[in-house]
């Protein structure tokens, strides 16, 4: 007999989907479990799996169009299954009663916004209630205790309710705001036949459906909403090409726009560069006596456990040295103008990480991570240089990528946009992940000396101090003014000695107060 396959609920909140690839045709003989297509959520790409043995007879959609859940999505001529007699109620769904505005009420859900993160605190909203949204427009800023992250609305319409206020903690899968849906009215209360099997069906999808969510797109399909993906057709653009902003690697129209017009990488450094709206979120304070109390949570609260584990675990020791930059700061006055020009920002630590960069393949010992238990140590051939950064939302420590592959210049120009991003508290899970070794520059804000604390699970950590001039002696026995910097390592001490720590910073302090000797050396 004939029946259709009804598209069951495929994630909390998930109204449609993209049909990304059929995996069978019509005609063809499907055996229960078998994956039918491939489904394209706001989410994850999600295999929708058959539920009975049978025959393909119509497909209802053809790869690229949009598909309702709750919809029939193909008809099959199952073999041999007949429904079970059961009351009309059992064996049938009421679609929703038409509005006779031709508008719906929607709840938008809050969806994933990092690996194992279920809250975030609400920093600003960039809306208000009785606002009209468009399509992926920013509704609100959130910080979770990882990075501020900025959340895109869904659909086009108009914001009927806010759920939270400023500063409360919202659950992620839980409604953040309801919608007033244009153009989404149904036609009279209709009911549509469905087979009573139709809650096997669902179960089995939805588990596939959250074996997937928690997993980026993968086989090469870029993650974005049907909207987006719509927008790309039009254009006649690859998405996987397509350099995504968001978080873990996520497409916007923006960036299809970007794309489109020949700048493959310039969505991605506008989210960068986008000045922020959201500044951090007041907190509750309980005022007595002349006495406030007042919550430690987010990144502020990630970083004190961090710290606390730091320091606990690891025998720190510190070593501190002078370095003389005069030639170093006369090379970059040399440079930076004509390097500007390019809209290149050439500070002095694009050297400094180069220079890190060089000593490590003679130490790579700094360049590694120790286990828990201190059993086995792994050597990273990859360069991942830390920057501390303060920025408004508490302590970030970023990192730039394969320094040992960059040149001085392509670590200049990364290390503006991830700086800029950090200290708006805008930089990605994926940038702050994976450094293998920090360096804190201290002496932007003041100081010269510090004791600075590993950031676990690396092995040494640099602070450096502000620039000086002092006098010191010449070759002659001349005073002469000096641009001196006090560097202050700190290394964990169950791998690195003090020895070797010596013996790395005195090569450092050679590629920076002989720059000539760092650009042989890049060679």
């Amino acid at each position: 007999m004939k029946k259709d396959f009804i598209l069951p609920d495929i994630g909390e909140g998930i109204v449609e989907c993209e049909i990304v690839e059929w995996l069978v045709k019509e005609g063809d003989r499907i055996a229960e479990d078998q994956p039918v297509c491939d489904v394209m959520t706001d989410k994850a790409l999600v295999q929708i799996p058959a539920v009975y043995d049978g025959v393909v007879t119509k497909l209802y959609y053809a790869k690229g169009d949009i598909a309702k859940v709750h919809a029939p999505l193909f008809e099959m001529d199952t073999d041999g299954v007949a429904p079970a007699a059961t009351p009309a109620s059992a064996t049938t769904q009421t679609a929703p009663a038409a509005v006779a505005t031709g508008k719906q009420l929607e709840d938008f859900i809050l969806p994933d916004i990092g690996e194992g993160i279920v809250e975030c605190e609400i920093v600003e909203w960039l809306i208000k209630e009785g606002d009209v949204l468009a399509e992926d427009q920013p509704v609100c800023d959130v910080m979770t205790d990882k990075a501020l992250v900025q959340i895109p609305a869904k659909y086009a319409g108009k914001v009927v309710k806010l759920h939270y206020a400023k500063g409360e903690i919202a659950k992620v899968h839980s409604p953040l705001f309801q919608q007033e849906i244009a153009g989404a009215s149904t036609a009279a209360p209709a009911v549509v036949a469905a087979p009573v099997a139709a809650p096997v069906c669902a179960a089995k999808a939805a588990s596939v459906a959250a074996a997937s969510t928690a997993a980026p797109a993968g086989n090469g399909k870029a993650l974005a909403s049907p909207a987006v993906r719509r927008l790309a057709r039009e254009l006649s653009i690859d998405l996987s090409l397509v350099p995504g902003s968001g978080d873990k690697g996520r497409v916007y129209k923006d960036d299809v726009k970007a794309y489109a017009n020949g700048g493959a990488t310039s969505a991605v450094a506008k989210v960068a560069a986008t000045p922020v709206k959201a500044a951090t979120a007041t907190a509750v304070v309980t005022s007595t006596g002349g006495s406030r109390v007042e919550p430690i949570k987010g990144i502020k609260a990630a970083m004190a456990r961090q710290m606390q584990d730091s320091v606990s675990t690891i025998p720190h020791f510190t070593y501190c040295e002078e370095i003389d930059l005069t030639e170093l700061i006369a090379l970059r006055g040399q440079l930076k103008d004509q390097y500007a020009k390019q809209g290149i920002k050439l500070t002095l630590m694009p050297f400094f990480m180069k220079a890190m960069s060089l000593a490590i393949k003679q130490f790579p010992i700094m360049n590694s991570q120790v286990n828990s238990d201190c059993s086995e140590l792994t050597y990273f051939d990859d360069h991942n240089i830390g920057i501390a950064v303060d920025s408004k939302v508490g302590l970030l420590v970023p990192n730039i990528k394969g320094c040992q592959n960059k040149s001085i210049v392509q670590i200049a120009q990364e290390l503006t946009k991830l700086t800029d991003a950090a200290r708006e508290g805008r930089v990605s899970p994926a940038e702050l992940k994976g450094g293998t070794i920090t360096i804190s520059n201290i002496g932007a804000i003041g100081g010269t000396v510090a004791t600075p604390i590993i950031n676990k699970p690396e092995v040494a950590i640099v602070a450096l101090g502000k620039t000086q001039l002092l006098p010191r002696f010449n070759a002659k026995g001349e005073v002469e003014g000096r641009s001196l910097m006090q560097i202050s390592w700190s290394g964990d001490h169950r791998v690195i000695d003090g020895g070797t720590i010596a013996r790395f910073t005195n090569l450092w302090k050679s590629y920076l107060e002989q720059p000539s000797s760092m650009l042989l050396s890049m060679v």
